[in-house]
């Protein structure tokens, strides 16, 4: 405290003791005085109380600085954290702000703090304090306490699409709740009036329409999300993501045994794209109902609807989509267990613009729900593949009569549909307008349904047969007989079916068919048909594939060459026992010149054949494939390269060329190819790489899978002279 203090302090001190004179023995001793108030005089006493109040003054203001000192040793030990770390801590004053530092000293004062390593201090107060403000420190910012359902009020109302989609990369949380947003939830946004907007801007586009929203909101984005990518997360995120940018048109999703796609994540997207159009869900095990009625209370635009392998999906989330989306058009259903005959029904009645149906494999869909679909969608449905389904005739009956718009009718694997289930369907005379029909693994097709199926169908032109045993020449005939506009026709597997079935359908439709395919027909095999220059000719044919056929070989083909003497395309893959012989003749009846051979596993044909081929046809041939022809040499590189201009297509895969062929190849300079393969050709070696560097910039796509020329060092100069080409290795 002050001098003044001090000075009073040891007056009083000097009046309350005083030494006494030595007695007797020698010992000097001091006593204090022992006046009491009454025997002091006035002024002694006054005296006496101030200088009581003044020490009760000095006790105060000890007391006051030990326990500012307390305090400043707590705060201190808190901004030094007890637990101290190796770290220097550099000196300074504790308050860089003298407003701070007034709460405990004078405003002239300030406190400096030494430089020391850490801070001990063993008090238990000191501790608690520390760890309160530690505690403090890891408590979440304000905004993170706030409970969902506040958060939620705030996310709400923000402006616009932009700003939900910025707010979405705060946190997951954050994310998942503004996914949560409907859109009618959102808060109204506060526009100007009109009148409010003349009297500052002038109207300099009176006669401009234009909708923002409209434009924001089209819907052209198109997003994929396969196997590990497809979560609710990534879902939400393209959901806020793509509302600013023109908003999500399609989403296809291709899921897994582990993927996590949950009706959460189908909700975000049905709350922020309300311009969705497609959606495809494949192997999404987890979406159920509620997470499909989301998509249709949100989505009303949605045009087609993909569902494959969705067990929790049944008849109330189709029923939903049906309420709900009336411009739906196209609807897949694929191993969707818990689909039946409801959802359906609701479909056909409430989508009147649906124009294709297909359903694969769902247990629980019978006759009734396929004829309360194509019943009630009659004026609209085009196009209708059931696949692997339980139904029976009466479906067949159904579409038959009630089908008047169906161009395109696919039927497979329909144990229960028989010979009376076709037969009904051609004779009600429904379908005037299919143009397509494929019929694959139905034991009921027999000659009779099929006859029926081109009586009723006047405008067919294409038909589709894959395993049917029960198919023969004379139902072929007959199906020729009725079906005068039939343009495609690919048997498969039809066993019964003969060489002279397909002549004799090929000419009683010799004016418009332009295609036949016989693939794996173990029933097609050489006939010798002695009157064959008599047979009238079919001019409209210009493809013929024979695959696979073991029975087909020189006379067979010969007959053909005769009778279509316009073909341009032929496809023999397969055919080991066709020869030079049984081609050239072939070949030579062509009259228009062919454009694309295949020839692929005719492991006889040779190096004569080619270079007859190429000969006659170079000017006009595109493709030629000799896939594991292993009697070409480069002899028939060289009659490539000098008569084939137009050629853009050489296989050349398991052939017996190289190096010097290769050579010729890149040195002819009318060859401008775009697609070249040489595997598994292992008499081309290394010496071809500067060869092939110089093809040309017309080359696209080149295949040396299983060649000697892969290498580090042949791939990279292949890669530096051919930067253009696809190099498949």
């Amino acid at each position: 405290m002050g001098e003044e203090a001090i000075a009073r302090g040891e007056e009083a001190n000097a009046g309350e003791e005083e030494e006494e004179a030595t007695p007797s023995d020698g010992v000097r001793r001091r006593r204090g005085k022992c006046r009491t108030q009454a025997s002091m005089p006035p002024d002694t006493k006054a005296r006496e109380d101030r200088r009581q109040r003044l020490v009760a003054v000095d006790l105060g203001g000890i007391w006051l600085l030990g326990f500012a000192s307390c305090l400043l040793s707590v705060l201190m030990a808190a901004l030094v954290n007890c637990g101290g770390s190796d770290d220097i801590c550099p000196g300074g004053p504790l308050f860089s702000n003298l407003t701070d530092s007034s709460l405990l000293l004078s405003l002239t004062r300030d406190v400096y703090c030494p430089p020391r390593k850490r801070s001990r201090v063993a008090a238990p107060l000191i501790f608690k304090a520390a760890e309160k403000v530690a505690e403090k420190k890891q408590q979440p910012r304000s905004i993170d306490t706030l409970p969902d359902e506040c958060l939620f009020e705030i996310l709400r109302r923000l402006p616009g699409d932009k700003e939900r989609s910025n707010s979405a990369c705060v946190s997951k949380r954050w994310l998942m709740l503004l996914g949560s947003i409907r859109p009618s939830e959102l808060a109204a946004r506060k526009k100007l009036s009109n009148e409010s907007v003349k009297k500052f801007v002038p109207d300099l586009n009176k006669d401009l329409t234009f909708d923002e929203q409209e434009i924001e909101n089209n819907g052209y984005l198109t997003r994929r999300l396969d196997a590990e990518e497809a979560t609710d997360i990534r879902l939400a995120s393209i959901a806020l993501g793509t509302c600013s940018r023109g908003g999500l048109g399609k989403l296809f999703i291709r899921g897994s045994n582990s993927t996590r796609v949950t009706d959460v994540g189908l909700s975000s997207i049905a709350h922020g794209c309300p311009s969705l159009r497609v959606l495809s869900l494949w192997k999404v095990s987890l979406i159920t109902d509620c997470g499909l009625s989301e998509i249709a209370d949100g989505c009303p635009l949605l045009e087609k609807l993909d569902l494959c392998q969705c067990p929790l999906i049944s008849d109330k989330g189709l029923i939903a989509v049906a309420q709900k989306c009336p411009n739906l058009t196209t609807l897949t259903i694929e191993s969707c267990s818990s689909i039946g005959n409801e959802g359906l029904r609701a479909i056909g009645q409430c989508c009147p613009k649906l124009k294709s149906i297909t359903i694969k494999d769902c247990l629980h869909v019978g006759d009734q729900g396929i004829t309360s679909l194509v019943s009630s969608a009659s004026s609209s449905l085009e196009r209708i593949k059931l696949q692997t389904l339980t139904i029976s005739d009466i479906a067949l009956a159904v579409i038959g009569h009630y089908g008047k718009n169906v161009t395109d009718l696919s039927l497979i694997g329909l144990p229960n549909v028989n010979e009376k289930g076709f037969w009904v369907m051609g004779n009600t005379l429904g379908l005037q307008k299919l143009r397509s029909i494929s019929i694959t693994s139905c034991n009921g097709l027999t000659d009779i349904g099929l006859q029926a199926i081109a009586k009723g169908s006047p405008s067919l032109r294409q038909l589709l047969v894959h395993k049917s045993c029960y198919l023969s020449d004379a139902g072929l005939s007959a199906f020729a007989d009725t079906a005068k506009a039939l343009e495609n026709l690919h048997l498969e597997d039809c066993n019964r079916i003969t060489l002279v079935g397909i002549l004799g359908a090929i000419l009683k439709c010799s004016r418009v068919i332009k295609s036949v395919s016989l693939v794996r027909c173990l029933g097609i095999k050489d006939i010798n048909f002695a009157a064959a220059t008599q047979l009238p000719s079919c001019m409209s044919l210009r493809s013929l594939t024979i695959r696979d056929c073991p029975g087909v070989t020189s006379a067979s083909l010969e007959l053909v060459g005769k009778i279509c003497p316009q073909l341009q395309n032929i496809d023999l893959s397969g055919q080991a026992g066709v020869t030079d012989a049984s081609l050239i003749p072939l070949f030579e009846s062509s009259e228009v010149g062919f454009v694309e051979v295949n020839l692929s596993g005719c492991v006889n044909v040779t190096d004569d054949l080619v270079a007859m081929l190429v000969k006659a046809h170079g000017s006009s041939l595109k493709m030629l494939n000799l896939h594991g022809c292993k009697k070409i040499t480069d002899r028939s590189l060289l009659a490539i390269a000098d008569s084939c201009s137009l050629l853009d297509d050489l296989d050349l895969s398991s052939c017996s060329v190289g190096d010097y062929g290769v050579a010729i190849l890149a040195s002819a300079r009318q060859l401008n190819l775009h697609t070249l393969s040489l595997a598994s050709c292992s008499k081309v070696t290394l010496k071809s790489l500067p060869f092939l560097g110089n093809l040309g910039r017309s080359l696209s796509g080149l295949n040396l899978q299983n060649s000697s020329l892969i290498s580090t060092n042949g791939m990279r100069f292949l890669e530096e002279k051919l930067w253009w080409c696809d190099i498949l290795s």
